[in-house]
């Protein structure tokens, strides 16, 4: 069955190791491999040596994503439907199966399913699964060690107890900011676990960087490369060069063009002065939050590279959603104050317009199922599994983050279960891109679907049906209905065409209430009263799924 290297290919190199790269609220074009004029030297020399995926889809929004990633199911099917619960005061927790808040064991991630079959697994960086009881933290949960933080955010400089900084299963003590930065000591961990590694058996590594989600922390010698790059700039000009440069690379074809400006982002040249020379330091400390990314991921190739583990590594390199809009105010919400200030780690940030051009091409952002909220950058590094001649390559085929375990599982010989203690596990719902990697030809699933937040998308083939909600707050929706774009012509879902395909429409709504009552979706979303409590209308129950209890 996992006839994916010939039989003295596998004697001679061994089974692959397995090393993720998540990084967090990145937009399609923030590396230069992708378009962006940010230098990631590191990152895109794994591109230019490996695999770029033109197509490849996340879940859109932060725990989402690592829900899927981590398993190979759609999100919902492991109990996060919603959110994660980071706080006593925040409950996404509903008591249905699909919307409790935390990684449910109706699931068995990548750690717990490498680990029985033989590999040694690592994590460092952000969890942001389940936060409040040790049952959910990560080693709880298939892996060997683990450093880094179980919340969903933290201060960069000095992460809090609150934000649950942890080593193995133990809280650590507030660092001191003077002397720490979570991507460097997310990737410290991370090398000393391989470092460490006995090299009898493969790993796992899961390395999920913080960066460059808010608050806007970043170490000073790297913002003083970007400060001024972007005043004269701003981020109408730098859409049109991003766009170049992807036209340029490959990543998109030639007359492709931008989309709108997003309508919550004034022209720059209607800004004042003061708020350019504002918003120039806000994009310079975000490019340098990437930056420091990339030079991290040079010291953690490095050492893969003098451990001699390099070659036979698959390494992967993605995000977790679109660019991130929040708080939706193109001058960035927060005073510029709470830049670099360790105490602060709330959402001081770049702002709509910034984002806007992290997505460039696209609409949308964070939390939306449009282009701009699930595309990502997907890089395939292995020397050993990939053709010479394919290094460099574009996959063009779409794919998605429930297509990366069955290809793990296929890579590695490891045997996905129907039960997981005792648990039973629904089965996979992707496709090994094994062969994608390998020979650099791959048929794409039928049929993809997502949903976050209302926000709905299925996509089959060229066309993608778009339900907008409007949702997140103080966004605005194109109307409450289904939309349709064929992605081949319009991948940026700005001529719906769904009053001219009524009966293909028609079908791919149908489809999608059926993959919604299947993995069990909500029928209605929540509206928030000023309480902030959850009120679903009308109330409905799904079935729980066997062994887990609320």
């Amino acid at each position: 069955i996992f006839a994916t290297i010939s039989a003295d290919a596998k004697e001679q190199e061994g089974r692959p190791n397995i090393l993720v790269i998540l990084v967090d609220d990145m937009g399609w074009s923030d590396i230069g491999s992708y378009g962006s004029e940010i230098a990631t030297p590191n990152i895109d020399r794994l591109a230019y040596n490996g695999l770029r995926f033109t197509q490849f889809y996340n879940a859109g929004r932060c725990s989402a994503t690592r829900a899927s990633l981590l398993t190979g199911l759609y999100p919902h099917q492991t109990g996060i439907g919603w959110h994660t619960n980071h706080s006593q005061s925040l409950n996404y927790d509903f008591g249905i199966h699909s919307y409790r808040g935390f990684l449910n064991r109706n699931s068995a991630t990548l750690a717990e399913v490498l680990g029985k079959a033989g590999y040694d697994t690592y994590m460092s960086g952000k969890w942001h699964l389940g936060y409040h009881t040790p049952d959910r933290w990560p080693m709880q949960r298939g892996f060997d060690r683990f450093y880094g933080i179980i919340g969903g955010a933290s201060s960069y400089f000095k992460p809090s107890k609150s934000s649950g900084l942890m080593l193995n299963n133990t809280i650590q003590p507030t660092p001191d900011p003077s002397r720490y930065y979570t991507t460097d000591a997310f990737t410290d961990y991370a090398i000393k676990f391989i470092e460490e590694h006995e090299a009898d058996n493969p790993f796992f590594l899961y390395l999920a960087y913080t960066a460059p989600h808010w608050p806007l922390h970043a170490k000073k010698q790297d913002i003083a490369r970007y400060v001024g790059r972007y005043r004269d700039v701003g981020w109408d000009k730098l859409r049109e060069q991003r766009l170049a440069r992807m036209i340029e690379l490959g990543v998109l074809p030639k007359g492709y063009q931008l989309s709108a400006r997003d309508p919550e982002a004034r022209a720059w040249d209607k800004l004042t002065s003061e708020q350019k020379e504002d918003l120039d330091y806000r994009m310079a400390v975000y490019a340098a939050m990437m930056h420091s990314v990339d030079e991290n991921i040079g010291k953690l190739v490095a050492s893969l590279k003098k451990k001699g583990e390099l070659d036979n590594t698959i390494l992967i390199f993605l995000s977790d959603n679109g660019g991130c809009a929040e708080p939706y105010n193109d001058l960035g919400g927060r005073d510029s104050k709470f830049i670099n200030d360790p105490d602060f780690s709330s959402n001081v940030s770049y702002g709509t317009g910034w984002a806007n051009a992290s997505n460039t091409p696209f609409r949308q952002f964070k939390s939306w199922v449009n282009e701009g909220g699930i595309a990502t950058p997907l890089i395939v590094h292995w020397p050993a599994g990939i053709n010479k001649k394919l290094a460099g390559s574009l996959i063009r085929t779409p794919s998605h983050l429930i297509d990366l375990a069955p290809t793990f599982y296929e890579a590695a010989g490891a045997d996905y279960p129907n039960t997981f203690n005792r648990y039973p596990i629904p089965p996979l719902e992707g496709k090994s891109l094994l062969k994608a990697i390998q020979t650099g030809k791959h048929k794409p699933q039928q049929w993809l679907f997502w949903e976050h937040e209302g926000n709905r998308a299925v996509r089959n083939g060229d066309w993608k049906a778009v339900w907008e909600t409007g949702l997140p707050p103080k966004r605005s929706a194109e109307g409450v209905r289904w939309q349709l774009f064929d992605i081949a012509s319009d991948r940026n879902e700005e001529n719906d065409l769904a009053a001219k395909e009524r009966k293909r429409l028609a079908k791919m709504a149908l489809k999608w209430d059926q993959w919604a009552e299947r993995i069990g979706v909500l029928p209605a979303r929540p509206t928030m009263s000023s309480s902030e409590d959850r009120i679903w209308a009308p109330a409905v129950t799904w079935p729980m799924i066997a062994g887990d209890k609320k």
